[in-house]
Protein backbone atom coordinates (compact mmCIF):
# COMPACT_ATOMS: atom_id res chain seq x y z
CA UNK A 1 0.00 0.00 0.00
CA UNK A 2 1.35 3.61 -1.14
CA UNK A 3 1.46 5.55 2.43
CA UNK A 4 -0.92 8.47 2.43
CA UNK A 5 0.30 12.06 3.05
CA UNK A 6 -1.46 14.47 5.40
CA UNK A 7 -3.00 17.13 4.25
CA UNK A 8 -1.11 20.24 3.50
CA UNK A 9 2.35 17.91 3.91
CA UNK A 10 4.96 19.19 1.28
CA UNK A 11 6.58 16.45 -0.64
CA UNK A 12 9.82 15.08 -0.01
CA UNK A 13 12.82 16.92 -1.69
CA UNK A 14 14.86 15.09 -4.07
CA UNK A 15 18.52 15.10 -3.45
CA UNK A 16 19.98 15.99 -6.49
CA UNK A 17 22.37 13.04 -8.03
CA UNK A 18 25.12 15.08 -8.85
CA UNK A 19 25.11 16.41 -5.07
CA UNK A 20 24.92 12.92 -3.94
CA UNK A 21 27.46 11.79 -6.26
CA UNK A 22 29.94 15.08 -4.38
CA UNK A 23 29.15 13.70 -1.59
CA UNK A 24 30.15 10.20 -1.55
CA UNK A 25 33.68 11.87 -3.51
CA UNK A 26 34.34 13.89 -0.61
CA UNK A 27 34.41 10.28 1.57
CA UNK A 28 37.40 9.72 -0.79
CA UNK A 29 39.56 12.48 0.31
CA UNK A 30 39.20 11.11 3.94
CA UNK A 31 39.81 7.80 3.37
CA UNK A 32 43.51 7.61 3.85
CA UNK A 33 43.32 9.10 6.95
CA UNK A 34 40.25 6.49 8.08
CA UNK A 35 42.68 3.61 6.85
CA UNK A 36 45.97 4.74 8.45
CA UNK A 37 44.22 5.06 11.65
CA UNK A 38 42.50 1.70 11.29
CA UNK A 39 45.69 -0.13 10.84
CA UNK A 40 48.00 1.71 12.75
CA UNK A 41 45.76 3.18 15.43
CA UNK A 42 42.67 0.56 16.06
CA UNK A 43 43.59 -2.37 15.46
CA UNK A 44 47.05 -2.74 17.19
CA UNK A 45 45.14 -1.14 19.96
CA UNK A 46 42.30 -3.51 20.33
CA UNK A 47 45.05 -6.28 19.37
CA UNK A 48 47.18 -5.22 22.67
CA UNK A 49 44.14 -5.09 24.54
CA UNK A 50 43.41 -8.61 23.26
CA UNK A 51 46.07 -10.17 24.09
CA UNK A 52 46.17 -8.70 27.73
CA UNK A 53 43.41 -10.89 28.28
CA UNK A 54 44.72 -13.84 26.84
CA UNK A 55 47.43 -16.81 28.14
CA UNK A 56 50.37 -18.00 25.26
CA UNK A 57 47.56 -21.04 24.40
CA UNK A 58 45.04 -18.11 23.70
CA UNK A 59 43.07 -18.73 26.34
CA UNK A 60 40.99 -16.10 28.04
CA UNK A 61 42.73 -15.20 31.32
CA UNK A 62 42.91 -12.31 34.28
CA UNK A 63 46.44 -13.24 35.05
CA UNK A 64 48.31 -11.06 33.11
CA UNK A 65 46.22 -8.16 34.91
CA UNK A 66 47.13 -9.82 38.24
CA UNK A 67 50.75 -9.55 37.45
CA UNK A 68 50.46 -5.59 37.01
CA UNK A 69 50.46 -5.51 40.76
CA UNK A 70 53.83 -6.65 41.14
CA UNK A 71 55.52 -4.76 43.21
CA UNK A 72 58.18 -4.08 40.16
CA UNK A 73 55.83 -3.46 38.03
CA UNK A 74 54.31 -1.31 40.24
CA UNK A 75 57.23 0.73 41.16
CA UNK A 76 57.90 1.28 37.16
CA UNK A 77 54.53 2.43 36.93
CA UNK A 78 54.97 4.87 40.06
CA UNK A 79 58.17 6.06 38.13
CA UNK A 80 56.73 6.86 35.05
CA UNK A 81 53.63 9.14 36.69
CA UNK A 82 56.12 11.14 38.88
CA UNK A 83 58.48 11.62 35.84
CA UNK A 84 55.51 12.43 33.36
CA UNK A 85 53.82 14.65 36.26
CA UNK A 86 56.77 16.55 37.00
CA UNK A 87 57.88 17.32 33.38
CA UNK A 88 54.06 18.29 32.83
CA UNK A 89 54.05 20.49 35.38
CA UNK A 90 57.26 22.17 35.03
CA UNK A 91 56.73 22.15 31.18
CA UNK A 92 52.80 24.13 31.90
CA UNK A 93 54.78 26.32 34.45
CA UNK A 94 57.47 27.77 31.90
CA UNK A 95 55.35 27.38 29.02
CA UNK A 96 52.45 29.36 30.09
CA UNK A 97 54.77 32.25 31.22
CA UNK A 98 55.82 32.29 27.84
CA UNK A 99 52.82 32.24 26.19
CA UNK A 100 51.91 35.10 28.18
CA UNK A 101 54.45 36.93 27.49
CA UNK A 102 53.84 36.31 23.87
CA UNK A 103 50.38 37.52 23.98
CA UNK A 104 49.23 39.61 27.05
CA UNK A 105 53.27 41.05 27.33
CA UNK A 106 55.11 43.71 26.14
CA UNK A 107 57.35 41.78 24.00
CA UNK A 108 57.50 42.99 20.36
CA UNK A 109 55.25 41.47 18.48
CA UNK A 110 57.68 39.71 15.46
CA UNK A 111 58.91 37.45 18.21
CA UNK A 112 55.67 35.13 17.70
CA UNK A 113 55.74 33.82 14.87
CA UNK A 114 59.40 32.60 15.17
CA UNK A 115 58.80 31.46 18.44
CA UNK A 116 55.40 29.56 17.32
CA UNK A 117 57.25 27.88 14.77
CA UNK A 118 60.05 26.43 16.58
CA UNK A 119 57.60 25.45 19.15
CA UNK A 120 55.70 23.67 16.27
CA UNK A 121 58.82 21.67 15.33
CA UNK A 122 60.34 21.25 19.28
CA UNK A 123 57.04 20.06 20.13
CA UNK A 124 57.71 16.67 17.99
CA UNK A 125 61.27 17.05 18.28
CA UNK A 126 62.24 13.55 19.98
CA UNK A 127 63.93 10.02 20.08
CA UNK A 128 67.20 9.41 19.77
CA UNK A 129 68.27 12.63 18.08
CA UNK A 130 66.84 14.60 21.21
CA UNK A 131 68.90 11.94 23.53
CA UNK A 132 72.04 12.62 21.70
CA UNK A 133 71.38 16.46 21.85
CA UNK A 134 71.09 16.30 25.76
CA UNK A 135 74.02 13.84 26.32
CA UNK A 136 76.15 16.31 24.28
CA UNK A 137 74.95 19.03 26.38
CA UNK A 138 74.66 18.16 29.55
CA UNK A 139 76.46 14.84 29.52
CA UNK A 140 79.33 14.19 31.48
CA UNK A 141 81.72 15.20 28.63
CA UNK A 142 78.66 17.86 27.30
CA UNK A 143 79.24 21.40 26.02
CA UNK A 144 77.27 23.06 29.43
CA UNK A 145 79.08 20.33 31.48
CA UNK A 146 82.77 21.14 30.41
CA UNK A 147 81.96 25.24 29.92
CA UNK A 148 80.79 25.05 33.48
CA UNK A 149 83.68 23.14 34.71
CA UNK A 150 86.62 25.00 32.86
CA UNK A 151 85.35 28.43 33.42
CA UNK A 152 84.00 28.42 36.66
CA UNK A 153 85.35 25.73 38.09
CA UNK A 154 82.07 23.94 39.02
CA UNK A 155 81.47 20.29 38.20
CA UNK A 156 78.35 19.29 37.49
CA UNK A 157 78.00 15.70 38.18
CA UNK A 158 80.25 15.93 41.52
CA UNK A 159 76.94 17.86 43.08
CA UNK A 160 75.22 15.30 42.56
CA UNK A 161 73.13 15.88 38.93
CA UNK A 162 73.04 12.77 36.52
CA UNK A 163 71.55 12.72 32.87
CA UNK A 164 70.75 9.46 33.16
CA UNK A 165 68.32 9.65 36.13
CA UNK A 166 64.75 10.80 37.21
CA UNK A 167 65.97 14.53 36.84
CA UNK A 168 67.74 14.30 33.66
CA UNK A 169 65.21 12.36 31.94
CA UNK A 170 62.39 14.98 33.55
CA UNK A 171 64.52 18.05 32.01
CA UNK A 172 64.78 16.04 28.87
CA UNK A 173 61.27 16.14 28.56
CA UNK A 174 61.28 19.54 28.81
CA UNK A 175 62.27 20.46 25.48
CA UNK A 176 58.87 19.48 23.94
CA UNK A 177 56.58 20.18 26.61
CA UNK A 178 57.34 23.57 27.07
CA UNK A 179 56.67 23.93 23.13
CA UNK A 180 53.55 22.09 23.18
CA UNK A 181 52.62 24.00 26.29
CA UNK A 182 52.64 27.19 24.62
CA UNK A 183 51.07 25.71 21.24
CA UNK A 184 47.95 24.84 23.09
CA UNK A 185 47.57 27.75 26.01
CA UNK A 186 48.13 30.49 23.57
CA UNK A 187 44.53 30.61 21.67
CA UNK A 188 43.65 30.13 24.60
CA UNK A 189 44.91 33.11 26.11
CA UNK A 190 44.28 35.17 22.80
CA UNK A 191 40.70 34.54 24.10
CA UNK A 192 41.10 36.44 27.08
CA UNK A 193 38.97 39.71 26.11
CA UNK A 194 40.43 43.09 27.19
CA UNK A 195 37.01 44.46 27.79
CA UNK A 196 36.96 42.45 31.08
CA UNK A 197 40.74 43.56 32.17
CA UNK A 198 39.26 46.87 31.71
CA UNK A 199 36.10 46.64 33.35
CA UNK A 200 37.82 44.48 36.72
CA UNK A 201 40.55 47.63 36.48
CA UNK A 202 37.12 50.02 36.66
CA UNK A 203 35.56 48.60 39.55
CA UNK A 204 38.99 48.50 41.33
CA UNK A 205 40.36 45.63 41.12
CA UNK A 206 44.17 45.25 40.95
CA UNK A 207 46.09 43.51 38.23
CA UNK A 208 46.83 40.13 40.47
CA UNK A 209 43.05 40.44 41.50
CA UNK A 210 42.27 40.17 38.03
CA UNK A 211 44.34 37.08 37.07
CA UNK A 212 42.63 35.16 40.29
CA UNK A 213 38.97 36.52 40.39
CA UNK A 214 38.70 36.73 36.49
CA UNK A 215 41.35 35.37 33.89
CA UNK A 216 42.44 32.36 36.00
CA UNK A 217 39.09 30.81 36.85
CA UNK A 218 38.13 30.88 33.10
CA UNK A 219 41.41 29.49 31.92
CA UNK A 220 41.69 26.98 34.68
CA UNK A 221 39.79 24.40 32.83
CA UNK A 222 42.58 25.04 29.50
CA UNK A 223 45.60 24.78 31.96
CA UNK A 224 43.99 21.58 33.61
CA UNK A 225 43.27 20.54 30.51
CA UNK A 226 46.43 20.96 28.82
CA UNK A 227 48.34 19.75 32.35
CA UNK A 228 46.37 16.35 31.45
CA UNK A 229 47.91 16.37 27.90
CA UNK A 230 51.43 16.86 28.84
CA UNK A 231 50.99 14.23 31.11
CA UNK A 232 50.05 11.77 28.54
CA UNK A 233 52.03 12.75 26.06
CA UNK A 234 55.49 11.90 28.17
CA UNK A 235 54.04 8.84 30.12
CA UNK A 236 54.11 7.16 26.89
CA UNK A 237 57.18 7.96 25.25
CA UNK A 238 60.26 5.50 25.00
CA UNK A 239 62.22 6.57 22.08
CA UNK A 240 63.90 9.34 23.87
CA UNK A 241 63.77 7.34 27.27
CA UNK A 242 65.36 4.11 25.79
CA UNK A 243 67.91 5.99 23.78
CA UNK A 244 69.03 8.14 26.80
CA UNK A 245 68.85 6.11 29.85
CA UNK A 246 68.62 2.17 28.36
CA UNK A 247 67.20 0.18 31.16
CA UNK A 248 69.14 2.20 33.68
CA UNK A 249 65.66 4.29 34.51
CA UNK A 250 62.65 1.37 34.60
CA UNK A 251 59.88 3.53 33.30
CA UNK A 252 57.16 1.71 32.16
CA UNK A 253 57.20 2.16 28.55
CA UNK A 254 60.74 0.24 28.55
CA UNK A 255 60.08 -2.36 30.17
CA UNK A 256 57.06 -2.90 27.92
CA UNK A 257 59.81 -2.93 25.15
CA UNK A 258 61.46 -5.36 27.29
CA UNK A 259 58.10 -7.52 27.68
CA UNK A 260 57.66 -7.42 24.31
CA UNK A 261 61.07 -8.24 22.85
CA UNK A 262 61.09 -11.17 25.41
CA UNK A 263 64.57 -10.99 26.95
CA UNK A 264 63.40 -10.12 30.19
CA UNK A 265 60.70 -12.78 31.35
CA UNK A 266 59.75 -14.03 27.65
CA UNK A 267 55.93 -13.51 28.41
CA UNK A 268 54.94 -11.02 25.87
CA UNK A 269 51.47 -11.01 26.63
CA UNK A 270 52.67 -9.10 29.79
CA UNK A 271 53.54 -7.12 27.83
CA UNK A 272 50.21 -6.37 26.28
CA UNK A 273 48.70 -6.02 29.79
CA UNK A 274 51.07 -3.45 30.40
CA UNK A 275 50.51 -1.84 27.12
CA UNK A 276 47.00 -1.95 28.34
CA UNK A 277 47.42 -0.29 31.85
CA UNK A 278 49.47 2.68 29.86
CA UNK A 279 45.83 2.84 27.34
CA UNK A 280 43.47 3.52 30.51
CA UNK A 281 45.66 5.77 31.60
CA UNK A 282 46.66 7.99 28.79
CA UNK A 283 42.98 7.59 27.60
CA UNK A 284 41.63 9.18 30.98
CA UNK A 285 44.08 11.83 30.72
CA UNK A 286 42.98 12.46 27.22
CA UNK A 287 39.31 12.48 27.92
CA UNK A 288 39.40 14.83 30.92
CA UNK A 289 41.75 16.99 28.51
CA UNK A 290 39.26 16.63 25.90
CA UNK A 291 36.15 17.86 28.17
CA UNK A 292 37.83 20.39 30.41
CA UNK A 293 39.26 22.25 26.72
CA UNK A 294 35.39 22.15 25.38
CA UNK A 295 34.20 23.66 28.67
CA UNK A 296 36.99 26.32 28.11
CA UNK A 297 35.64 26.84 24.75
CA UNK A 298 32.24 27.69 25.89
CA UNK A 299 34.02 30.48 28.21
CA UNK A 300 36.13 31.84 25.59
CA UNK A 301 33.39 33.01 23.13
Amino acid sequence: MSAISEPGALPPVPVPAIERRRMSLDWLGVMPFIIFAVLFLIWPTIYLIAGAFQDNEGNLTLANIANLFQPSIMAAYWISIKISLASALLGALIGFCIAAAITLGGLPAWIRSPLMTFSGVASNFAGVPLAFAFLATLGRTGLVTSFLFNVFGFNLYAHGFNLLSFWGLTITYLYFQIPLMILIITPALDGLKREWKEAALILGATGPQYWRMVAFPILWPALLGTILLLFANSFGAIATAYALTGSSLSIVPIVLFAQIRGDVLQDPHLGYALAFGMIVITGVSNAIYIWMRARSEKWLK
